[in-house]
């Protein structure tokens, strides 16, 4: 049960939560639509790892288990999942091994993110790139931890529009 009064309704607690400040899930739900675009420059595989290396420091449940089927031609499978805590796993490109860390270390010691780190990010990514990676992990972190604060994880479904509530 959500630590916040939600307004009664059908669906999930997670959507009908952003009722409450309208014009906020509004601009949550363009960041959300943004960050899950086809039109990234990051290939889903990188953005999955990623993301799914916030889903596990968040200890989100129900972000550990969604998928997307349709990322299936774009690569993204289960062995993708798999091993995120082993960013150095023989699967992943070097992109996706630095996404992962990036990751881990933006949630979990980002002081730890120096100019020597920032220097192999540029040996695989584009200054645009970074902001992307930083911009989208930032959303995960961000809105996963807002859902298990509020305790509205048990009802988290990604929404691809919460204004719509």
């Amino acid at each position: 049960m959500a630590r916040i009064e939600i307004p009664a309704g059908d669906r999930p607690e997670i959507e009908r939560v952003w009722s409450i400040a309208p014009d906020l899930g509004a601009t949550v739900g363009t960041l959300a639509m943004q960050v899950y675009s086809d039109d990234r420059l990051l290939p889903w595989r990188v953005r999955e790892a990623a993301r799914m290396t916030i889903a596990h420091v968040n200890g989100c449940n129900v972000c550990m288990g969604w998928r997307m089927p349709e990322l299936a031609a774009a690569g993204v499978d289960e062995e993708l999942y798999a091993h995120v805590d082993d960013p150095g796993h023989t699967t992943y490109s070097a992109q996706e091994s630095l996404a992962i860390e990036y990751a881990s270390k933006f949630a979990t010691d980002h002081r730890a993110i120096d100019d020597a780190f920032f220097a192999r990010l540029k040996e695989q990514f584009t200054d645009p790139e970074i902001l992307e990676l930083t911009i989208c992990i930032g959303d995960w972190m961000a809105f996963g931890r807002l859902t298990a604060v509020l305790d509205l994880d048990e009802a988290c479904a990604w929404a691809p529009s919460p204004a719509t509530s």
